[in-house]
């Protein structure tokens, strides 16, 4: 094998002041979306302390473990970078295996599913993020946590957005959310609104799909999932939950709730500050062609790595049953993750 190539990090300071020059602003009324990524403070600080076990002896000790595990991984290399590691470590309470155990986990998710991440670009994914299925809120819940909708019902056009599209355009918007430091903290809530879901829908819902979903979410996210709250749903809806189900463990079948139409009931999740004013709260939608300006907000940020050749290499040795390893070379663009794959 050839030497590896340097890896190459991306400084998230460098990525917001490209961000704050070039993308465009998304307004929903009077409050702009943006990227979060500056340290966390005051109540994120304390949330940090109080939830996660967060002080600067356990993450230095969290830290100097996880090196230590991934040391023992000659197979896996990945970038030396704290900015990296506590990606994984905030969403397992700063436990070193339990982080090192996540980011396998992760990985695998990506082995196994090759065809997810061909093709996971911003640039690529435009008719999936420009549909406005899939869209950050720009007012955090009272808890801290980020609000994300997803627009699983009648906006959604299967034969113009498949499945996989779907769900490739949602784990972009989720690496946003990944990198932003308060959401490392205080997690995330999706609210899926499905008004509309007809039975045509439904047929494009296969098994193996709610699987891979499923698997992603419960076992490879990292990122605090707080709750998925269904709102909207009709008895059409729960032909489809029925072939989510049979994947779910006990832990995120907890963090389920059905809302319908009841917004007080969501209120009791999510401040109505945090909401949109369709789904009883305060936030007016964003104005315009707000998937378009999704995707060329998200786009703004694609040439401070690709278009500098700044990438990040990972080299994952795999065993198959006859112990024969093949070297798989991951291109990831950190930040968004997207993936080439080549086999040498």
């Amino acid at each position: 094998m050839k030497d590896k190539s340097p890896l190459i990090i991306v400084h998230k300071q460098d990525l917001y002041e490209h961000w704050l020059k070039n993308a465009p602003k998304i307004m929903f009324g009077e409050h702009q979306l943006s990227v979060e990524i500056s340290a966390i403070d005051g109540f994120f600080i304390q949330k940090a302390k109080e939830d996660l076990r967060e002080t600067p002896e356990i993450a230095a000790q969290g830290f100097k473990e996880l090196r230590e595990l991934l040391a023992g991984e000659p197979d896996l290399h990945l970038p030396d970078a704290d900015d990296f590691y506590i990606t994984f470590l905030r969403p397992c309470k700063w436990y070193a295996k339990s982080a090192f155990s996540l980011i396998k986990r992760y990985y695998r998710f990506r082995l196994n599913y090759p065809h997810i991440y061909t093709d996971l670009l911003i640039t690529k994914q435009k008719v999936a993020l420009c549909a406005g299925l899939i869209y950050p809120l720009p007012i955090r819940n009272q808890d801290g946590s980020r609000v994300l909708i997803i627009e699983g019902g009648k906006r959604w056009k299967p034969k113009e957005v498949t499945t996989n599209d779907f769900f490739k355009g949602l784990i972009l918007v989720l690496f946003l959310a990944m990198v932003e430091y308060r959401t490392q903290v205080a997690g995330a809530r999706i609210i899926l609104d499905v008004e509309g879901l007809s039975l045509s829908h439904v047929t494009y819902i296969t098994p193996s799909f709610a699987k891979m979903i499923v698997e992603f979410i419960q076992k490879c996210l990292p990122t605090r999932l707080k709750g998925i709250h269904i709102v909207n749903q009709s008895f059409i809806f729960n032909m489809a939950f029925a072939i989510f189900k049979p994947f779910l463990e006990e832990k995120i079948r907890n963090r389920i709730h059905f809302h319908g139409t009841n917004w007080d009931s969501l209120k009791e999740f999510i401040d109505k500050r945090a909401l949109l004013k369709k789904h009883g709260g305060e936030l007016k939608m964003a104005e315009g062609q707000y998937g378009v300006m999704l995707w060329q907000n998200m786009l703004s940020c694609e040439p401070a790595f690709e278009g500098n050749g700044i990438k990040m290499m990972y080299f994952i040795s795999l065993t198959d049953s006859s112990k024969i390893k093949n070297i798989l070379i991951i291109q990831w663009q950190y930040l968004h993750g997207s993936v080439s794959t080549r086999y040498y």
